[in-house]
């Protein structure tokens, strides 16, 4: 359970992390923002709440981990890592430009924090799997978590990775998918469709929840689940990996790109940026 200030600190990092990834993108001038802004809340939860992690040892073997499948939203990642602490907030603003340890793709040998370098669609969940199946190997009680776009799951690779995990008994395997409904090349069901996304999952042998992946709560509340089914599994019971779906809306926050599939990757300038994040505080 979550009390109520809890989940009203939880809510305000989500803002935070909305502001700044709102900030970095407008001082670059163009970037991968509306799919960011649909998995602030989650990140909130995931690194404020339910992430094993120490910024001062980014490597630390027992860690929770994190893989940002969807990893042109990296602009957001960085902002939970550099509000936990994990690198100066001062590299926001160096996002993508020459020599940057934040590129605007996920870099595990650039940025401290980053458990996988990701970008290549569909590839991010298989990472997923072998990290946590090597979790397992050397007996680290860690969790492994992944999040998915809804576009990205027109990838074959992401349902190689389904059935693997799931043939694998990967219990300490928790994924996302941010459902926003778009992606680059226009609405996700005119593109490829995927729906019905609880049923697919569920025959690939996951566990598979559906929420409101705007709602804090129900999101704390999906994340316990799955995790005392692992613990479930670990005294005996048949281990299976979980997908939770998200439905989220593209741009979530900001009024200029909300719910636009030209969100996907926008030019918009610094004045707007503010704007938006003067809008967040109201």
């Amino acid at each position: 359970m979550i009390d109520k200030t809890e989940l009203a600190l939880l809510a305000e990092a989500a803002k935070e992390i909305r502001k700044k990834t709102l900030d970095m993108i407008g001082f670059l001038g163009v970037g991968h923002i509306g799919g960011a802004l649909s998995i602030a809340d989650l990140l909130a939860v995931l690194y404020f709440r339910e992430m094993r992690t120490d910024p001062a040892n980014p490597r630390w073997e027992g860690r929770d981990r994190l893989v940002l499948s969807k990893g042109h939203a990296g602009p957001a990642l960085y902002s939970a890592l550099a509000m936990k602490g994990f690198f100066p907030e001062e590299w926001l603003h160096t996002l993508n430009l020459g020599g940057s340890n934040l590129p605007s793709h996920c870099d595990r040998n650039k940025t401290p924090g980053i458990d996988m370098t990701t970008g290549s669609l569909g590839q991010g969940i298989s990472a997923a799997c072998g990290i946590a199946l090597a979790n397992r190997i050397d007996r680290r009680d860690v969790f492994t978590f992944a999040i998915v776009g809804d576009g990205e799951t027109n990838e074959g690779q992401v349902w190689e990775a389904a059935m693997f995990a799931a043939h694998a008994g990967l219990g300490k395997l928790i994924a996302f998918t941010d459902n926003n409904k778009m992606q680059i090349d226009g609405l996700t069901a005119d593109v490829s469709g995927i729906e019905c996304l609880e049923a697919k999952w569920s025959a690939f042998g996951w566990e598979t929840s559906r929420i409101d992946g705007h709602d804090i709560g129900a999101i704390v509340q999906a994340i316990e689940k799955a995790k005392v089914g692992a613990e479930a599994a670990d005294a005996g019971a048949k281990a299976k990996p979980t997908m939770i779906i998200l439905d989220t809306v593209k741009g979530k926050g900001a009024a200029f790109c909300e719910g636009q599939v030209a969100s996907h990757n926008m030019n918009f300038d610094y004045e707007t940026a503010k704007k938006a994040i003067a809008d967040l505080d109201r």
